[in-house]
């Protein structure tokens, strides 16, 4: 290639050199071809310990970005042209170049082919996290078999994981000014809400994103480690710790829970407002605490059955829930998750921080613990009291 190329060549290559800093969690690899007549010279490129490992004309040198760009510059002096493929997670950057002139092209990813039957089964909605663009993490994650076919007993599942994603679309999309978007699931399980909005905001919505994973159990955790592994998901860490010692380091955008059992919805609350997470998203599972505690005389007649009292605990819990966090300066929804014929633990509720402390909010919230005689537990973890 001639000079005037390669220097053009070098300019693509110096855009380059940012990026690969921004988003080294989310490198994957680098294709480049050379071509002279009819031969071509393949080199591919990994990361191993820190460092850019190129394969290239049977020899394996170890590099520097910066110098791994300047070695691939070097070689492009030998030949007529060069094709180069910069592959992160979800975006191919293609750089080709011969000797009369050098053009950029940002690609999507590969996309698979959906089968017959698994079309059939997703026809009726149109998903946010597609099979086919997201057949690895949905593979990893049960949804899919290995061939890629979606298993007759997930479906419910998939369409349950897919609106979750739906119902916090929208308030991913108002972080714009974030450049790394840090979302942390409390009582993440094996982390598959994690794993699915990881894929849907770096690869779907292009946003940079970290996920911390916290939760008590061993297997669990290291299950989640060993999927993250499988997928080349570097942008997530997962601890072992108990939520209410848990303290992070580094600014909490968003704060998830799902199905967290009965008081450690609390402690995900909890943790939330003590981190002051921009938003908080939970869907409560069984509620135990206030079952006992609660007694409202005037309703004896009803609340004597047993499953009339279990319910209206069970809305007592995420009414003050919701309104504890209204007093903390959050703009409160509460919205069906999902239908309550695939589970009656369906409500997902959603805080967004707004404004400052919201006094007549905690004049209520008091009227009813007193009014109900109960104590819930997301009033002490949050270890503060609105003034």
């Amino acid at each position: 290639m001639n000079k005037q190329s390669i220097s053009k060549l070098k300019l693509f290559f110096m855009g380059l050199k940012e990026r690969s800093q921004t988003n080294k969690d989310f490198f994957k690899s680098i294709e480049v071809i050379y071509k002279s007549g009819l031969k071509e010279f393949k080199g591919f490129v990994t990361i191993e310990n820190d460092k850019y490992k190129i394969n290239f004309k049977g020899t394996t040198n170890y590099y520097t970005f910066d110098e791994l760009l300047e070695y691939i510059l070097k070689e492009s002096e030998n030949y007529e042209s060069i094709k180069f493929k910069y592959i992160e997670r979800g975006t191919i950057i293609l750089i080709q170049g011969d000797n009369k002139g050098v053009n950029i092209k940002y690609l999507e990813d590969d996309q698979k082919e959906i089968d017959t039957y698994t079309a059939s089964q997703i026809k009726n909605r149109n998903y946010y996290v597609k099979v086919g663009p997201a057949n690895d993490v949905l593979k990893e994650i049960g949804i899919l078999t290995k061939e890629g076919k979606i298993k007759n007993d997930k479906i419910r599942k998939y369409n349950q994981i897919d609106h979750f994603v739906e119902l916090i679309d929208k308030l991913i999309k108002e972080l714009e000014n974030k450049d790394t978007i840090t979302i942390l699931d409390c009582a993440c399980g094996k982390s598959y809400l994690s794993f699915v909005l990881n894929y849907y905001i770096k690869e779907v919505l292009k946003k940079n994103c970290y996920f911390i994973g916290i939760d008590y159990s061993d297997n669990v955790i290291n299950a989640s480690k060993k999927m993250a592994e499988n997928l080349g998901y570097k942008n997530m860490k997962f601890i072992k710790e108990d939520l209410n010692h848990y303290i992070p380091d580094t600014d909490i955008d968003i704060v998830i829970s799902l199905h967290a059992c009965d008081t450690a919805t609390d402690m995900a609350l909890g943790l939330g407002v003590r981190c002051e997470a921009k938003a908080i998203i939970v869907v409560p599972c069984c509620h135990k605490e206030l079952l006992n505690q609660y007694k409202y005389d005037i309703l004896e007649p009803i609340l004597k059955h047993g499953v009339f009292k279990a319910r209206f605990a069970d809305l007592i819990t995420d009414g003050l829930r919701s309104l504890l966090l209204e007093a903390y300066g959050y703009d409160v929804s509460v919205v069906e998750y999902i239908s309550p014929l695939d589970t009656p633990k369906n409500l997902m509720i959603r805080a967004v921080k707004k404004k400052n402390e919201n006094k007549k909010a905690l004049d209520e919230y008091y009227n009813l613990k007193k009014m109900f005689n109960v104590d819930p537990s997301f009033e002490k973890l949050v270890y503060k009291i609105v003034e």
